[in-house]
């Protein structure tokens, strides 16, 4: 078939009966919001290809989850605390007077059909939400991709992972039974604790005294309207943000700080990207048909005069109350108020600590280390062993203090004393952070050297060689190239001394106290860390490996070696 009868078969959209009835109403839009010129750009937009850019992509799809489901819930929640009797099918609670958005829950769980299942969808994608937040900060903090231009974007991350978890408490507290109004009861304790305005917060959020009326009216509006518009603008912002920088990407062949190498946004990303969305909606509707999360009908309607035994939150606000059950007992009265900071200081200060840390890391990281170039390569977490070291004792902190959340189911399930609990999780507190950062940064060191050792010395061939002399020795040969560049492909440490205090002619140099402090925090940050080795040490290796007693060494390019057990290795 020619040419000319191929396209003789095909005719251009706009030239069909359809495009051109259509091409009006377009030329319109494209005139006034130049859709056309932006879509053009942005529809081949370059995205790498790596299974950890997949944890941010969980969590906005579990975001799309939770508004799908959360629109069938809203049609038949009733967010109010009126009282009624229930009057429903769960006949353990007949005849129970409870609130009316507790007896809806009831009857979205019994009584609509496919309102269960959906109940359960949403707060698995609530718990997924968070989790995936979480680990795709931990993932952007390892490897530096808050580093400029992106720390703006670092900042709306920090923003939605805290405005996540205030929507997440304030769903789980809907539903006005036991176990929800306990975690309130803790939130009241949060707002009492406050220094000097605490009984006006208090006020101020329930109405008068704990639990007054309105508190759920008002939660319900916050968690289906204002946070979750909050979010969707950071959402908007963050993603048009990653668009405008462009997608960060790890270091290898082709890959350098002006480009990215992927796959463009359409057709083949936004495939993988619509098809991952049914993933993840597939194991959130998974995980509600088999595995039972929240029934709030165990627990019974909301009464302040009764407890929940064994009460746990969420789990991404266990840390929270972990804190305040191993915060010692400090309390006391001065000027006719009570000063609660038993509560305070491991609750609202230690939430407020961690969010302006998080906040302020960034700058912080770039005073320290003076590094102001951009960056769009991402950097291995050994080659950053202090930022590694530190998040990894964040991390240890934090574990402890989610342990210490549960230390009375602890306690009960393994018939330990809580209090040899709580005090050994109170030493814990300070003692593991520590011998995790040490640990943690020997371990990057020794990755480092370990690098740079097989940069220079190549890779263990299996090949045993017999020296005149009778001794023996393994032949090694050097890493390809490929593997070379991945490996060196990062900042060279930067100037560690510190600059003069005067010029030569013994003028003071300006700011010159700055410069000595920040020179000296700059050393121990980079205390004992292994500088990658030159281009000359490369090619003085690669040649000494290469002619070993003027014999060179002929492996074939397929070749990379043996393990111990004899068992061909992949480099």
């Amino acid at each position: 078939m020619t040419t000319t009868e191929t396209d003789a078969e095909y005719t251009n959209i706009e030239d069909t009966g359809l495009g051109k009835k259509a091409g009006g109403p377009v030329q319109w839009l494209d005139d006034r919001l130049g859709l056309a010129t932006i879509s053009k750009k942005q529809v081949r937009k370059v995205f790498p290809e790596h299974w950890s850019f997949m944890l941010g992509e969980i969590a906005l799809w579990s975001f799309v989850v939770l508004l799908l489901t959360g629109v069938f819930l809203t049609l038949w929640f009733q967010p109010t605390m009126t009282e009624v009797m229930y009057d429903g099918s769960y006949a353990p609670l007949k005849g129970v007077e409870m609130s009316a958005a507790y007896a809806s829950t009831l009857d979205i769980s019994f009584d609509i059909r496919g309102g269960l299942l959906i109940r359960q969808i949403h707060h698995w994608a609530a718990a997924l939400f968070v989790a995936a937040m979480i680990l795709h900060m931990l993932r952007v903090f390892f490897t530096g991709a808050y580093r400029k231009p992106r720390e703006i974007n670092w900042l709306i991350g920090v923003g939605l992972l805290s405005l996540g978890l205030v929507e997440g408490f304030a769903g789980y507290s809907l539903p006005d039974d036991l176990l929800s109004g306990t975690g309130l009861r803790f939130v009241d304790g949060l707002l009492r604790s406050i220094p000097l305005v605490g009984s006006y917060l208090e006020y101020f959020m329930f109405g008068g005294e704990f639990p007054g009326d309105v508190i759920i009216p008002r939660l319900y509006m916050a968690h289906i309207l204002l946070v979750p518009a909050i979010l969707l603008g950071l959402i908007g912002a963050h993603m048009l943000l990653l668009v405008y920088h462009k997608h960060t990407q790890w270091p290898g062949p082709g890959h350098t700080e002006k480009n990215v190498v992927g796959y463009p946004m359409m057709p083949v990303y936004a495939a993988k990207a619509g098809g991952f969305f049914f993933v993840v909606f597939g194991f959130t509707a998974l995980m509600g048909a088999l595995l039972q999360i929240n029934p709030i009908w165990a627990y019974g309607p909301y009464n302040p005069s009764e407890v929940t035994a064994g009460s746990q939150p969420d789990w991404y606000m266990g840390f929270s109350e972990g804190a305040v059950r191993l915060m010692p007992d400090l309390e006391f009265n001065l000027l006719n108020y009570t000063w609660s900071m038993n509560v305070f200081i491991p609750a609202v200060g230690a939430m407020g600590l961690l969010f302006t840390v998080l906040g302020v890391w960034p700058f912080v990281e770039q005073w320290m280390t003076g590094d102001k170039k951009e960056h769009h390569l991402l950097e291995r977490p050994r080659n950053a062993p202090t930022r590694t070291a530190l998040g990894v004792a964040g991390m240890t902190a934090y574990a402890v203090l989610w342990m210490a959340g549960g230390n009375d189911i602890i306690a009960t399930r393994l018939h330990l004393d809580i209090f040899m609990i709580t005090r050994t999780l109170q030493i814990a507190f300070f003692v593991f952070p520590v011998i995790a950062y040490h640990v943690t940064k020997r371990i990057c060191i020794g990755l480092q050297r370990q690098d740079a050792n097989r940069i220079l010395h190549g890779y263990e061939t299996g090949v045993i060689e017999r020296s005149p002399d009778g001794g023996f020795s393994e032949r090694h040969a050097p890493l390809d190239p490929v593997r070379q560049y991945a490996l060196t492909t990062h900042e060279r440490l930067p100037e560690l001394t510190a600059p003069a205090e005067t010029d030569k002619n013994g003028v003071a140099a300006p700011n010159g106290r700055k410069a000595k402090i920040q020179a000296w925090v700059r050393k121990r940050y980079y205390h004992g860390v292994l500088d990658k080795p030159t281009t000359e040490d490369v090619h003085h290796a690669n040649e000494h490996m290469a002619h070993i007693d003027g014999h060179p060494v002929e492996l074939g390019d397929e070749f990379q070696g043996v393990s111990e057990t004899g068992i061909p290795r992949v480099h």
